[in-house]
């Protein structure tokens, strides 16, 4: 995790006292539940819970006992015993390592999710707050980052609205399939534990159970987790990328907010550059890094072996802490972006009214004129256009062929700009819902 894109809340999901934290109350709940079963002395789980609660796990004292025993749950075992006293004995019976640590994960990624789910929401309320905004702002739609035909500045961003509603759901479905909670013992039998001790344990961790652990958790569901983690990054690049085009001196449609004292060059003071969404693009790209180890994370040796182990104590930060900044990061450039509906206007009519070609080609052949002869008509006035010739209504008006089809009145008709904005609402229904 590096500081300067890591927010407070997220990293302390992954501070070491968190984790000591998480890994005492899945050892004090087995503890109740092996008390409860008759399997231990119900005061020594109660002195289990008491003492341990009370406790201020000291993470450089196990750090230090682990550089002697090399095994990080032994050396936290050892140090809550030091607070516990004779009653230790009975902590983690029948338990193994990967039951601590893979439940201790689950609950992280779930929190983890919590937040990540809680940053789409403000994402998506910034969306529909300009959405709504700019629902009829008259903008150029581009295919292949050419001019095509007119949409508006509201419905680009109801797409990114709907794409991050999916985001949502995608989050809250990893979310579901991670929370789960393995106690089975070594690989996995329940022979030392008796499978009642696991329910409990999960109700209290607020996880389902998993239904066969094999030792560990299958890693096929973190894989899920992480690969849902880079689809939403992609989803913050693809927005981020199209603010950034928009941006561009030659387009400048919209731009970040340029605060007060910023500067955008050490070398030029004119300089306004789209720095936060560039730092998305690359923000996204790590995110999307993590999804390989995750996914080779998968397999593992027989009932369980430890080489996920390295790479998920590094992508279950990384990746959660980065995407928790982008999201946020970007639901603030949504919120402060600055839009000229002027430059859009004039770079719709940038092509001299070519944006309208499509409906000239469908008005001549409705008046019977074969739709491959209809393209050319149109296509030979387009090139004029393209060439600096002139301007396509005039050129159409001026063209025989085209003009014994269609008159004057007819072809200036075709060239309604708010003609392409009819639907608008009920796209807006379907992405919002109607009113």
């Amino acid at each position: 995790m590096i500081p300067r894109y890591t927010r407070p809340e997220m990293a302390a999901i992954w501070a070491p006292e968190t984790r000591f934290g998480i890994w005492f109350e899945i050892e004090a709940a087995a503890a109740d539940a092996m008390a409860e079963l008759g399997q231990i002395p119900q005061s020594a789980a109660q002195t289990i819970r008491q003492k341990g609660s009370a406790a201020q796990f000291d993470v450089a004292r196990i750090d230090a006992i682990e550089r002697e025993v090399k095994h990080d749950v032994i050396a936290f075992l050892t140090h809550l015993a030091e607070f516990v006293g004779p009653d230790a004995r009975f902590v983690h019976q029948g338990l193994t390592s990967s039951d601590i640590l893979d439940t201790c994960f689950s609950v992280q990624l779930v929190r983890a999710a919590d937040l990540l789910i809680a940053d789409v929401d403000k994402l998506l309320a910034a969306l529909k707050t300009r959405a709504f905004e700019h629902k009829l702002t008259p903008t150029i739609g581009r295919s292949h980052g050419i001019h095509a035909e007119p949409i508006t500045f509201g419905l680009k961003l109801a797409a990114a609205y709907a794409e991050f509603t999916r985001a949502r759901e995608r989050v809250v479905a990893a979310r579901r399939e991670v929370g789960v909670c393995a106690i089975s013992g070594a690989v996995g039998t329940f022979a030392q534990v008796d499978p009642r001790v696991e329910a409990h344990v999960a109700k209290a961790m607020g996880l389902e159970i998993e239904p066969i652990s094999t030792q560990v958790i299958p890693r096929d569901r973190h894989a899920m987790y992480f690969a849902t983690l880079g689809v939403v990054a992609s989803s913050v690049e693809r927005l981020a990328t199209e603010i950034r085009h928009l941006q561009r001196t030659e387009v400048l449609e919209a731009e970040e907010y340029f605060s007060e004292g910023q500067k955008g060059s050490s070398a030029m003071p004119h300089k306004r550059n789209p720095v936060l969404t560039e730092n998305l693009t690359g923000l996204a790209r790590m995110v999307r890094a993590y999804v390989t180890p995750a996914l080779e994370n998968v397999v593992l040796w027989h009932e369980r072996d430890i080489s996920h182990s390295s790479a998920e104590r590094m992508i279950g930060p990384d990746a959660t802490v980065t995407l928790d900044f982008a999201l946020a990061r970007l639901a603030g450039v949504v919120d402060k972006l600055l839009v000229y509906p002027q430059n859009m206007q004039k770079n719709l009519d940038r092509l001299g009214g070519l944006i309208h070609s499509q409906r000239v080609l469908i008005a001549l052949t409705q008046k019977g004129v074969a739709r491959e002869h209809a393209y050319r008509l149109v296509q030979r006035n387009a090139m004029k256009v393209w060439r600096g010739e002139g301007d396509f209504l005039t050129l159409l008006k001026a063209d025989p062929e085209v003009h014994a089809v269609l008159s004057d009145a007819e072809l200036e008709e075709n060239f309604d700009l708010g003609y392409h904005f009819k639907h608008i609402d009920t796209i807006f229904d379907r992405v919002f819902g109607a009113a």
